[in-house]
């Protein structure tokens, strides 16, 4: 709708901060911060852990927002493959794999639109200049 055309960037925002928020709240669910048990024992859980963590409040915040989408995105096309893939690599709604190709998705057009002027990295680079 061309009427919110003018609040592209707080709506991009929110999106930003909302799936970073929800992201770093996976992992955090896996360092058993959130009541459960930790699931950390893994290596690879461990580093998705830490990805999903740090990664999802790095996104929220916007600081190297593109980075760390970047790394984000990746993640969760490997999650795909790995964890859901096995099922029916077609079918998401099958495997479950719905939530990863979604953040899949969205991180890597985070990635490719950057944090926005809603950021800490336009803070840090002192501007707060209409996106492209």
């Amino acid at each position: 709708m061309r009427v919110l055309n003018r609040y592209s960037e707080p709506i991009f925002l929110a999106l930003r901060v909302m799936a970073g928020l929800m992201f770093a709240v996976h992992g955090a669910d896996k360092f058993g911060l959130l009541g459960g048990e930790p699931k950390t024992g893994v290596p690879l859980m461990l580093a998705a852990a830490v990805i999903e963590l740090v990664g999802g409040l790095m996104i929220a915040l916007g600081l190297f927002g593109d980075f760390a989408a970047f790394i984000a995105s990746g993640e969760m096309a490997v999650a795909y493959f790995m964890v859901h893939g096995g099922k029916d690599v077609l079918n998401p709604v099958v495997n479950k794999g719905e939530l990863a190709v979604l953040y899949c998705f969205v991180f890597l057009y985070i990635a490719s639109r950057g944090s926005g002027p809603y950021s800490v990295d336009a803070a840090l680079r002192g501007t707060r200049a209409k996106a492209r």
